[in-house]
């Protein structure tokens, strides 16, 4: 396999995201950072560059000068890809470009500030046959691949119930009026698009259970609120769930929930067995039969099965967790796009969240924001 260039977009001097796409693109030795428009500002692009070791030549002003740069240089030297690493409100204009000059993206989600621009994009990387990757970094945990193997093998029989929780407690406090950058684009719903807590972690819970379970969810009733003095968007969220093979489900997300640190749970019940996992302890997936004692499945443990077992890195009874999610998503795409370099078309179902998944949960969102405008009415997805 070739090791493959990466340019970033964002992610400079001082944000989070940004040096978790680094660490992750770098783990398995697969990916190097070549370039980057770190910053809105040339000046402060360049100080990025040189803190993490990219030269001043390769350190752009914007996205566009990037692009257009890179296209320019010779296929040996020049990205094969870009990371966009901002907030919502930029990811289209530069994922655009970027297909279009002949450029491969890996995007964080959710896919776009809005419907219009998921769908736009969706289109491009269809007709542009480009390869494009969404970082819900959760499905890149070996456990959670283990969970999805045994429910699409029909080991847990036919799924039934399906309840998924998300819950943080850092908008508590009015953060986003203290110098937090974090806090003050995500209530902003021109950076952050329509949903807030629903755009930022409820469709991490939304693709966690599309993903895991192999169904769609199929209508939806959603109370959302911001509870937060003078915000605008939804900063807390219940929403039920009806899944397209007649199983129902519960969702409920909060930033506001004082106290809770990253409570992503899931629960998965079929009619011969269950599986429950909790990001917090990322490491044990249990699972609860009919007739017979729970088992506990952990990485590189006995009885792991091979779409899992792939994807764990160190010996069993070391712990992995968030960065190595996010690298298990960088891994799968990099393999995906080495694929497509060599000739072939991509791949139907790469093991990485798609545009399709993107445009699912703008899709999601927005009718979640309809249906608890109408007091949490009915609303069906589009399939």
């Amino acid at each position: 396999m070739t090791r493959l260039k990466m340019g970033m977009i964002g992610g400079g001097l001082g944000s989070f995201i940004g040096d978790v796409h680094r660490k992750a693109a770098g783990l398995d030795g697969m990916i190097s950072l070549v370039c980057g428009a770190f910053s809105s500002t040339e000046e402060k692009s360049i100080a990025s560059a040189k803190a993490i070791g990219i030269p001043k030549s390769r350190a752009y002003g914007s996205y566009e000068q990037m692009i257009k740069a890179e296209a320019k240089l010779p296929e040996d030297e020049r990205m094969d890809f870009v990371a966009i690493v901002t907030p919502n409100h930029m990811h289209f204009p530069p994922a655009k470009m970027a297909l279009e000059h002949g450029f491969h993206v890996i995007c964080d989600k959710p896919l776009s500030l809005n419907m219009e621009e998921a769908i736009e994009l969706e289109k491009i990387v269809q007709s542009t046959g480009k390869v494009f990757a969404l970082t819900h970094n959760y499905t890149g945990y070996p456990m959670v691949k283990q969970a999805k193997a045994m429910i699409a093998k029909g080991d847990l029989g036919t799924i039934r119930k399906i309840n998924v929780q998300y819950l943080q407690g850092w908008l508590s406090s009015a953060v986003e009026k203290t110098d937090h950058k974090q806090a003050a684009w995500r209530v902003d719903p021109k950076r952050s698009g329509i949903g807030g807590a629903l755009g930022d972690i409820g469709t991490h819970a939304e693709n966690l259970v599309e993903y895991m379970s192999g169904i769609h969810i199929n209508e939806l009733a959603a109370d959302l609120t911001a509870f937060g003095e003078g915000r605008t968007l939804d900063d807390d969220g219940n929403i039920l769930l009806r899944f397209e093979n007649g199983a129902k489900g519960t969702m409920t997300f909060s930033q506001i929930a004082t106290g809770e640190e990253n409570g992503l749970a899931i629960k998965i019940y079929g009619t011969k067995g269950s599986v429950d996992w909790h990001q917090e302890n990322p490491n044990e997936l249990i699972v609860k039969w009919l007739n017979q004692p729970k088992q506990t499945y952990t990485p590189g443990g006995n009885g792991g099965y091979p779409e899992a077992s792939e994807y764990v890195r160190i010996p069993a009874g070391h712990p992995e967790g968030y960065l190595e999610g996010f690298a298990t998503i960088y891994r799968s795409f990099a393999k995906e796009l080495n694929h497509v370099k060599q000739g072939n078309s991509p791949s139907s179902l790469p093991d990485f969240p798609t545009v399709q998944d993107g445009v699912r949960g703008m899709n999601f969102i927005y009718k979640a924001v309809e249906s608890s405008s109408n007091n949490a009415s009915w609303v069906t997805l589009k399939s």
